[in-house]
């Protein structure tokens, strides 16, 4: 069977890139955004002016050295780590908290007010591919989501702040990351959409699993 019916994606230079979950079918569906909570009066965040899906986007073509990778250092402390070939049999999570994939912006001096909301963000989809080389796991995660208009908002362009970290199996910080996506909202539009796909070398202890390594992405 070829390396694309197996779910993996192969490098040019050879290299496999495997996980539970596959990265390409990150962006192929999105769940509706239920109304917003907040005080009386309209939100401005029905769901009946959201489409059902998000566009599928391909993940970016990869390139790098012939060199070959190579199993983690006493791979019988940890057997679930990588198959024979090297190919990573598990990766880390990523995941984002419930209050941290929302981001709410108000009118000026009207926080928390929901009837003077411009616009609120949401993360809707988080996955990830990673390969394992010598005592390190190079994680390739995504995330997608939208921008939706609120009572006071108006159609533009938007930048969202987003905050990464990474922890190992014993949940010290191990390797943080920011950036700023941004969103464009049509005139004729009350939401717009986002994805992203980054990528992040994170080292692994010998003896520890690489399901219990996590990269948290928020909205801040």
């Amino acid at each position: 069977m070829s390396s694309e019916g197996r779910g993996e994606l192969r490098r040019k230079d050879g290299h496999i890139w495997s996980s539970g979950i596959a990265l390409a079918a990150l962006f192929t569906s999105v769940a509706l955004v239920s109304g917003c909570g907040g005080g009386g009066g309209t939100t401005g965040f029905s769901s009946e002016r959201l489409p059902d899906t998000l566009p599928t986007i391909k993940m970016p073509s990869l390139s790098g050295s012939n060199a070959q990778p190579q199993p983690l250092p006493d791979p019988t402390a940890a057997p679930q780590v990588t198959t024979a070939d090297g190919r990573a049999t598990s990766c880390p999570q990523v995941v984002a908290w419930p209050n941290e994939k929302l981001k709410t912006v108000y009118q000026n001096g009207h926080d928390g007010d929901a009837n003077f909301i411009l616009y609120r963000g949401e993360i809707t989809k988080l996955s990830r591919e990673c390969r394992v080389y010598g005592g390190r796991v190079v994680v390739k995660y995504g995330f997608a989501g939208r921008l939706l208009l609120g009572p006071k908002g108006y159609p533009g362009s938007f930048s969202l702040p987003v905050s990464v970290k990474a922890t190992d199996a014993y949940k010290a910080q191990i390797g943080q990351d920011r950036m700023s996506v941004r969103v464009t909202v049509p005139g004729n539009q009350t939401v717009g959409y986002f994805s992203m796909v980054r990528e992040m070398s994170l080292p692994v202890r010998t003896g520890t699993r690489l399901q219990d390594y996590k990269i948290f992405v928020a909205l801040k």
